[in-house]
């Protein structure tokens, strides 16, 4: 896989597929990554162990908004992707427009999908997908006091 850039969803999907190919295992996460902060490094570390290449979907500003609601996300998607993929456990990136990563998992097919353990196994998005081909769902701990919103939070508590 190219390492650490941001890729359309069809050329994640072939690296994907050539990975596997070889026998490597492809991991895949999301998430909008509104402000970078360690729990999302110590998050997306934990997912890259899992396997041999690490995937990331990034919600677009569209879906973020949707998701995180009125002023989210703060970061504009490419900058998001960019920082995202600047780090040395991804091997690459794929903004997605859709409400959830569900197109995306089922275009890249991985072979692992990870999600923080505070999303309740049976609504983790792709599960079905990654399962029906014989891959495994991981839950992460989530790293207390790291969190977007309580960053925004202190940032607007400061005087």
């Amino acid at each position: 896989m190219t390492p650490r850039r941001a890729q359309t969803r069809e050329d994640a999907a072939r690296e994907a597929a050539a990975i596997q190919a070889r026998g490597g295992r492809v991991v895949f996460t999301n998430g909008v990554y509104d402000l970078l902060h360690p729990g999302h490094v110590r998050y997306l570390r934990a997912a890259r162990a899992c396997g041999d290449a690490l995937i990331v979907g990034v919600n677009s500003d569209r879906s973020a908004a949707a998701n995180k609601g009125p002023g989210r996300p703060l970061v504009p998607a490419e900058e998001r992707a960019e920082l995202i993929a600047a780090l040395d456990v991804v091997d690459a990136v794929v903004v997605f427009d859709e409400p959830t990563p569900y197109a995306l998992i089922a275009a890249i097919q991985p072979d692992v999908l990870v999600k923080g353990a505070d999303w309740p196994a049976d609504q983790i998005v792709g599960r079905d997908i990654v399962e029906a081909r014989g891959g495994s769902v991981i839950r992460i701990p989530v790293e207390s006091g790291h969190s977007t919103t309580s960053l925004i939070e202190r940032i607007k508590a400061k005087p």
